[in-house]
């Protein structure tokens, strides 16, 4: 029995014993083993680390996205700003103050202060026939030539930016080369204009410059003519003049909406914000109306006599073409027209105008040609 039993434990030995090592092979094999089970946990690490980098990242932006609607809700003045856009000024580094760096030999800088506290540059660029004599004078003959036998157009410019942008520069260039003097300024808050932005300091500030040039200009006809958002100034404006009944000759509306709000809503981020934020209208756009920001062209129309001309392109990605179309529907039936002309012209999408870029359209000299000589008969009869 106790041999059997030596010769079992010795069995059990041989067999607990390692394998013998054939030329290291065995060795290898088995240092591999502790190595394979590293390496299954570095791969777990790493996905891990991944996820816990990935989750605080969708943690965050969640944040973000809930708590800038509640900060814009109970802070207006964001929404403003939004709308506003004057703290953009593009192009950048440029002088206002030196109209003739943006290649405008024949225009004058000016500055009015239609209130305390506040003031407004102005450029006054005269037509192109006057190019000539322009060079070197100073603002007393710039003033001076209002008086010439020219036209006057006051344009008001669109959000962000200031009356140097790049675009209406070359407006500013068709217009002088059609023999109409250019008078526009950028709002309190715009540009080197000094004060804070706001719809009726807006509207202020361009019934002070009309007043200016209608102080100058004799019996010279003077057209108002507003882009985007200056559209909304441009109505306010008209309506205030045709209420105290000294109207424009005219008002041309670039790109005009209906009223801010419909323009907010229909601009294509918040298109595609309302697809996937619940409560779009009441954390975004209401704060616009508690701002005091209305912009109601649709309303003011209906209170204008004057002649209107609305301009619109059809791939217009900023103020859809829909509501320009809209707008001019709205004025064609309102009595307040019924003596005088309204008329839309679209441009097709194929032309690329988009935006901001008609005063590039070859048609446009005939299509003012026709519409304002009309309207200056109107004026003088």
């Amino acid at each position: 029995m106790r041999k059997r039993n030596e010769s079992v434990t010795v069995e059990h030995e041989r067999a607990a014993a390692p394998a013998p090592l054939d030329k290291g092979c065995s060795l290898r094999h088995s240092l591999r083993l502790p190595a394979s089970d590293t390496g299954m946990k570095r791969p777990l690490g790493r996905r891990y680390g991944l996820w816990f980098r990935l989750r605080k990242l969708i943690v965050w932006l969640l944040g973000v996205y809930i708590a800038i609607p509640f900060l814009v809700k109970l802070c207006p003045a964001i929404q403003a700003k939004l709308v506003f856009l004057n703290f953009v000024r593009v192009p950048y580094f440029i002088d206002l103050k030196r109209p003739q760096d943006q290649g405008l030999n024949h225009t004058c800088n000016y500055y009015l202060q239609p209130e305390e506290d506040v003031t407004i540059g102005v450029w006054h660029t005269v037509p192109a026939a006057l190019w000539k004599n322009a060079r070197g004078k100073d603002q007393v003959w710039f003033e001076d030539a209002l008086g010439s036998s020219h036209p006057v157009i006051l344009y008001l410019h669109g959000n962000a930016g200031t009356r140097g942008g790049d675009h209406r520069v070359e407006l500013y260039k068709v217009l002088s080369s059609l023999g109409y003097h250019v008078v526009t300024f950028d709002y309190r808050g715009w540009g080197d204009s000094i004060g804070s932005p706001s719809e009726r300091g807006m509207t202020y500030d361009a019934l002070h410059v009309f007043d200016w040039i209608k102080a100058r200009s004799g019996d010279n006809p003077v057209y108002i003519w507003g882009h985007s958002l200056g559209t909304g100034v441009a109505t306010n404006l008209v309506r205030r003049l045709c209420e105290r009944e000294t109207p424009p000759d005219a008002l041309i509306l670039e790109s005009p909406f209906t009223n801010i709000r419909e323009e907010a809503r229909s601009h294509p981020f918040s298109v595609a914000s309302t697809q996937y934020f619940p409560g779009f209208d009441w954390f975004f756009l209401d704060p616009i109306t508690t701002s005091g920001i209305k912009f109601a062209n649709d309303e003011n129309v209906k209170y204008i006599s004057c002649s209107l001309l609305i301009l619109h392109a059809e791939d217009d990605p900023v103020v859809p073409f829909h509501l320009g179309k809209k707008l001019y529907n709205i004025a064609a039936t309102s009595r307040s027209f019924r003596d005088y002309k309204v008329q839309f012209v679209p441009f097709h999408t194929d032309l690329g105008y988009r935006h901001k870029y008609i005063y590039k359209s070859p048609e446009l000299p005939r299509i003012l040609r026709e519409f304002l000589g009309k309207s200056e008969h109107e004026h003088h009869h």
